[in-house]
């Protein structure tokens, strides 16, 4: 018997879901910075074992809206309640109620199993811990509770264990060698802008969109023109910096983690453009693929369902 399904991982902002997803994984496929809304887009990440596809989906943090890209954001999360086979709701350590109540209301009346995770437990004592878990047990009554330090490792085998048994029995969703429905491109940018997170402050991190525009491969090296894209002039300066050096520093950085992810070296050319108001255009944000990854995935799920006469 093989079992195959999606698991989609929901929570606030910062509370470890892509640090849960790329323990699962074994890679690095989501960024992961300290400040907010560093996962834009819905990330599939795959594991594959003898008899069981596992798909994760690493969704936004859960926020009210204030502009355009944050309500498409917003849209992930909610295609994750309406296409999950096993759903993982995640809060850390003295969170006491999700940022949109709607949301919560979801999770409570979810059909497909939930997996309550208490994140950050190392950050804890035994007293905040045995008080936190009372709270979210009696608050989510219908989820199996699992206290977990992401980061550390800690009862994250126990939760992959416990989603293995709760599969559905599917055929694969995706061949078995895959380890994410991204390509290459997306891995670049996201790369890129974490950097960006990393090392800019104030609302440079959230003007910027990363767009690859040329990725040629060879046998030893991979070169790469990426673009970033800022709102304004000014932030275009600030991104650049004095004398380029700080576009050279996110240049430099980037290249490094990118050639420890291809294993091949990586030669990347950075440039900064201006596009005015590209976080409120539903043009601009369809081409940087923040509208169409549900579509993609009900056509995936459909298919597979309809092979296997489920």
């Amino acid at each position: 018997m093989h079992k195959a399904g999606f698991v989609n991982i929901i929570g606030n902002p910062n509370v470890g879901k892509s640090t849960l997803m790329n323990a699962f994984i074994g890679e690095k496929l989501s960024i992961i910075t300290s400040k907010a809304q560093t996962t834009r887009h819905r990330i599939l990440g795959i594991v594959n074992g003898d008899d069981f596809q596992l798909i994760l989906s690493d969704t936004p943090g859960i926020i009210k809206p204030a502009y355009e890209l944050q309500s498409s954001m917003m849209d992930f999360v909610k295609s994750a309640f309406e296409d999950a086979d096993i759903l993982i709701y995640m809060v850390e350590i003295g969170e006491k109620e999700l940022k949109d109540e709607a949301f919560f209301k979801k999770i409570k009346a979810s059909k497909a199993p939930i997996l309550l995770l208490l994140n950050k437990i190392d950050t804890s004592n035994q007293e905040q811990l045995e008080a936190q878990a009372a709270l979210w047990q009696e608050n989510v009554p219908n989820a199996e509770f699992f206290p977990i330090s992401a980061l550390e490792g800690f009862n994250v085998k126990n939760v992959l264990d416990r989603i293995i048994e709760l599969l559905p029995e599917s055929p694969a969703y995706y061949p078995k060698d895959q380890l994410t429905d991204k390509p290459e491109r997306f891995f670049v940018n996201e790369c890129i802008r974490e950097k960006i997170l990393i090392h800019y402050k104030k609302e440079i991190p959230y003007a910027v969109e990363v767009l690859t525009e040329e990725f040629f491969e060879e046998d030893t090296i991979i070169r790469m023109r990426s673009v970033i894209m800022v709102e304004r002039e000014t932030q275009k300066g600030i991104v650049i910096g004095h004398k380029g050096t700080a576009l050279k520093r996110v240049g430099v950085e980037a290249r490094k983690d990118l050639e420890k992810f291809f294993g091949k070296q990586v030669h990347l050319e950075l440039y900064v453009k201006v596009n005015k108001n590209w976080r409120s255009s539903q043009n601009q944000l369809k081409r940087f693929g923040y509208n169409n990854s549900y579509v993609l995935l009900v056509l995936i799920k459909t298919a597979s369902c309809s092979e296997s006469l489920c």
